[in-house]
């Protein structure tokens, strides 16, 4: 899932430590241009949350990069279908997959706890030992040295399941949501090499260390649209956007019993929403539109080479 309007209004990719030190881009140029692309052009990422969430949303996702209908997907590594993922994941090494870095388990009817020892995180636990429903319990309680070993623990796990992480993000955008976590965030980004999406230091209150701002604007739906307008709103909010670098996110899954059962009392980002989104994405006329529109759709293993200096 992902965090509010607000929280999505202005969101950048800060470079890995690696990628800071080097000497910075050609001045003067745009992401695009630093791709080889126009400067008019409008690239566009379509993403998927919640890769390993569960089987459903799975599926969903795998079928979506197998047909090209996605550029990247973020994952939720204490899911419960993690395990496929890291299947996908060492079968298609050409897939780009970030983390969904998550403090939260959402559902009532499924949860998950943290990745690291409870013993070592017990301020990331609710009263039941998961991590807690919702985003002000964390930002009431965690610890930040504690939020620290968790974010470690899930990249570590996803590495020593052979999978090539591209980026982090945030699930919910719960590490947005106060300066001591975007704080431990960005020093795990930074620590582990990795570019993260970030929000700007407006909503942060910190500033921004050297960086590139790769990301102009991240779009999704909102709750609220019916599903007879849902590809007429994705078409409004696409069509207007000028030169520049965009992510689509989505997010996916199949309407069956297993993402009913588990959504059943969450009906924003539930089992029809994610039908709906992927209904969406392999749509011929939604693809149609995006190729009328003349968007270019990259993934974040290609934005990141625009943080390279140029010869």
């Amino acid at each position: 899932m992902r965090p509010p309007r607000l929280l999505l209004a202005s969101l950048v990719l800060l470079t890995a430590a690696g990628l800071a030190q080097q000497p910075p881009p050609t001045p003067g140029k745009t992401v695009a241009e630093r791709l080889g692309y126009p400067a008019s052009a409008r690239l566009l990422m379509i993403h998927a949350d919640d890769f390993g969430m569960l089987h459903s949303v799975n599926r969903a996702i795998i079928a979506a990069f197998e047909h090209k209908w996605i550029t990247s997907a973020s994952i939720l590594v204490p899911c419960p279908w993690f395990a496929e993922v890291a299947k996908f994941a060492h079968e298609h090494p050409e897939a780009d997959l970030g983390i969904h870095l998550a403090l939260n388990s959402e559902w009532t009817t499924v949860r998950w706890g943290p990745v690291a020892s409870k013993s070592q995180v017990p301020s990331l636990l609710d009263a039941d030992g998961y991590l807690p429903l919702v985003e002000n319990q964390v930002v009431a309680q965690a610890k930040a040295n504690e939020v620290e070993i968790e974010l470690k623990a899930q990249i570590q796990k996803a590495r020593d399941a052979g999978i090539n992480i591209g980026h982090l993000d945030t699930h919910m955008g719960t590490l947005l949501r106060s300066p001591d976590l975007v704080a431990v965030y960005f020093h795990v980004g930074e620590r582990e090499h990795l570019p993260m999406l970030r929000e700007t230091p407006a909503v942060t209150g910190g500033a921004i260390p050297p960086a590139s701002t790769l990301v102009d604007r991240v779009i999704q739906i909102s709750p609220g649209v019916p599903p007879e307008k849902w590809l007429d709103t994705y078409k409004q909010m696409l069509s207007p956007l000028g030169p520049g670098v965009y992510q689509l996110t989505v997010h996916l899954g199949h309407d069956d019993e297993e993402l009913r059962g588990a959504t059943y009392d969450h009906p924003n980002w539930g089992a029809a929403w994610r039908q709906q989104d992927l209904d969406l994405v392999s749509s011929p006329a939604f693809q149609q539109f995006l190729h009328e529109q003349g968007f270019v759709l990259v993934s974040w293993k290609e934005l990141t080479k625009a943080l390279l200096p140029t010869p």
